[in-house]
């Protein structure tokens, strides 16, 4: 199955959006499809092997909208300009149709020309001139009704096509008996209310576009954080370019103030960068030859060069706007419900409005009385307000997410996360920072400290967890070369193995040692060094244990604060790591955290979610995202914490690109801000058409007549 984003024109309203949704998911090799209105983009999950991106463009067509292909970038359109100037000129044109119409009612001079009585046939002709520009104006109303209503996905331009076209039919045959000689007929024209129609219409369409525009802002933010131009060098020439002229392998410089191009690796220099954008991290971080560097980052104080990995698509930039994308296409369940009854909605309020034409007829209101009714009920119901109240809320709340480092894949995380009750943390990487330090050494090899660490930190630089990492930074730091390694092994939640110059070792935690029958004669040496906070690894060389070795970990720095927030909203926290008892109790204890869960394995984790689920428990899992894979899928919410340029391989719901565990707390503010915006929309929009829609039927008419009887 393959993903795809496509920029879907001509939805003008939530039964458009819904109508092309239903079309859609009907198609044979098409698995699901969910369609945004806010962002006018259609998210598919399709099989490859049947469909086309053409076939699929094909399909939009066919529901009566336009693809206009893949979606490349979020444009806060340009196109408003013609569409300001436009609406100006026709703001004049209603105002001078609205005083020749109705100037006379109020006394008003008028020319004898288009005078009412005057001169009848030209008011009527002036009238129909005014129609006829509007009509014009509001062609793409019509005409999206029209195809619509063929393609049986009926919507808000056919209500309103339906009634402007009553207006003007009825109005049309007035002018015919007016110009051949019945000035009576003068009273029944509503050529005026043909403009009017069209003309707030539009005036709706401008404001909401203008709103959705605005809900774009911050995801907008994202995609112009990178410069539109660079500097490349070949064969020692310096040469600036486009972002689009940069290919992988370019060497790209970058000077003091000047931000990074694309994603890279620097080949060349030493500076300072702001990478606060994507981390959090309001110091600049120091990078020097070998490190990588994220587009966008600001460079402080030095010259660099660095070689270009990741360039469009494949930046970090990208990744997180293309997660924001495709999280506002998906559908949050609350908007299921609007999404239902909107889809009966136009259908609905053209039975009533039919229904209610039938009804006045026969009552005895006259053609013209009864028309109006029938055009008034078409034109005052609303189903886009039902339609916009969930994705406005969602794609709003989903780019704030954004801009403070939380990357959401899915919409109906924004509604659920309010919900959540206990949140399990993983330690390293995640309670603490994951930049572990070789604190202290039991060694009981005939090798010095040097040569062993030499030993293990080759051994583990074949490992991602993050404890491989201490070893070597080790080497690093101590400028020691690493060994060749044979015959790596990675024992998951265990340790690894590896063959270092013919020799056997095994390198892990008290795990290890049980699966592979190794006794454990240093277990009281383990428990002293973790009541000091470390972490124990054990060195095995043919079976036999020759160290111990305690790396430690920095707890993150507002950790307490976030954990003491969490437990006052009564919000359950736990600790879940693979890491010995007395090292998870120290800092659980320092942290604030009661509950402690440890020496568990990755699938362990698993089970323990699983159990606290079936205790009735909304589960948010928070990782680093290497280890904790199946307790994060396996959560109600996955939280992973990782780096920037991680991004696109991840695999959890939520993403924090922030070294910062308070964007939890932000998640779930958000979440309760959105929910309660979105039911106040709804609201509103229940009541606004539940009010409306029997006072365009003559309620108010018909209270007044029982007042009337009553008085008499």
């Amino acid at each position: 199955m393959k993903k795809i984003v496509l920029s879907i024109e001509g939805m003008t309203c939530s039964a458009c959006s819904n109508g092309l949704e239903r079309y859609l998911n009907k198609q044979k090799g098409i698995k699901q499809a969910t369609v945004n209105l806010v962002m006018a983009s259609a998210n598919i999950e399709y099989d490859e092997k049947i469909l086309s991106i053409e076939e699929l463009n094909e399909f939009v067509k066919k529901a009566g909208f336009k693809s206009l292909g893949e979606f490349k970038e979020i444009n806060i359109e340009n196109e408003n300009k013609k569409e300001k100037v436009n609406f100006i000129c026709f703001t004049i044109f209603i105002i001078v149709l609205m005083y020749i119409a109705m100037g006379h009612m109020l006394n008003l001079p008028t020319l004898d020309v288009i005078d009412i009585t005057k001169n009848p046939a030209s008011y009527t002709l002036c009238l129909f001139i005014f129609a006829i520009a509007f009509i014009i104006y509001g062609f793409d109303i019509l005409k999206n009704g029209y195809k619509n209503l063929i393609h049986k996905t009926p919507n808000m331009d056919t209500l309103v096509g339906i009634g402007v076209l009553s207006s003007f039919s009825y109005s049309l045959y007035s002018m015919v008996l007016i110009l051949k000689g019945n000035p009576t007929q003068v009273h029944h024209l509503y050529f005026e209310s043909v403009a009017t129609i069209i003309y707030f219409i539009k005036l709706g369409r401008y404001l909401d576009r203008i709103s959705k525009d605005k809900t774009k802002e911050a995801i907008q933010k994202l995609v112009t954080i990178t410069p539109k131009k660079a500097i490349i060098k070949a064969d020692g020439i310096e040469k600036e370019v486009t972002l689009d002229q940069i290919h992988k392998g370019d060497i790209v410089i970058c000077k003091p103030g000047e931000k990074i191009a694309v994603d890279g690796e620097i080949i060349e220099g030493r500076t300072h960068l702001d990478e606060s954008f994507i981390t959090g991290e309001s110091k600049p971080v120091s990078k020097a030859i070998g490190e990588k560097v994220i587009a966008g980052s600001i460079n402080y104080d030095g010259y660099i060069e660095y070689k270009a990995e990741r360039i469009g698509k494949e930046s970090t930039i990208s990744e997180i706007v293309k997660l924001v994308v495709e999280a506002s296409n998906t559908k949050a369940p609350i908007s299921k419900i609007a999404d239902t009854v909107s889809g009966y909605f136009v259908p609905a309020v053209m039975l009533i409005a039919v229904l209610t034409l039938i009804i006045y007829l026969i009552l005895g209101y006259g053609f013209a009385n009864s028309l109006i009714t029938f055009v008034t009920i078409l034109v005052v119901a609303c189903p886009c307000s039902l339609g916009l109240a969930t994705p406005l809320a969602i794609v709003v709340s989903e780019g704030k997410c954004a801009t403070n480092g939380i990357l959401i894949k899915k919409s109906e995380i924004l509604e659920n996360a309010q919900k959540t009750n206990t949140i399990v943390f993983d330690k390293t990487g995640t309670l603490t920072y994951g930049k572990l330090k070789i604190a202290e050494i039991k060694n009981y090899s005939n090798m010095k400290n040097e040569e062993l660490l030499q030993l293990v930190g080759s051994i583990e630089s074949k490992s991602t967890h993050p404890i491989g990492k201490a070893f070597t930074d080790y080497l690093k730091e101590n400028k020691l070369e690493k060994l060749e390694v044979k015959e790596f092994g990675n024992v998951v939640g265990y340790g690894i193995i590896g063959r270092v110059k013919d020799q056997r070792f095994i390198i892990g935690n008290r795990k290890i040692l049980e699966s592979y029958n190794i006794e454990n004669i240093y277990s009281e040496e383990e428990k002293n060094m973790a009541k000091k906070g470390n972490s124990i690894i054990y060195v095995v060389q043919n079976k036999t244990i020759i160290a111990l070795i305690g790396v430690n970990d920095v707890v993150r720095e507002n950790i307490v604060d976030v954990i003491n927030i969490l437990n006052n909203k009564n919000i359950n926290t736990i600790m879940l790591t693979g890491d010995n008892k007395e090292t998870a109790e120290k800092i659980a204890k320092d942290i604030g955290i009661t509950q402690v869960i440890s020496n568990v394995l990755p699938a362990e984790k698993t089970e323990v979610i699983k159990k606290l689920q079936q205790e009735n428990k909304y589960v948010m899992m928070c990782g680093d995202g290497i280890n904790d894979s199946p307790a994060l899928a396996t959560a109600n919410i996955g939280v992973s914490v990782k780096s920037g340029t991680d991004i696109a391989m991840d695999s959890s719901d939520v993403i924090l690109t922030r070294n910062d565990l308070n964007s939890i707390l932000n998640l779930i503010n958000i979440s309760k801000s959105t929910i309660k915006i979105i039911k106040e929309n709804l609201f509103w929009a229940f009541f606004y058409n539940i009010l409306m829609i029997p006072v365009a039927m003559g309620l108010l008419r018909g209270v007044r007549n029982i007042y009337k009887s009553n008085d008499c």
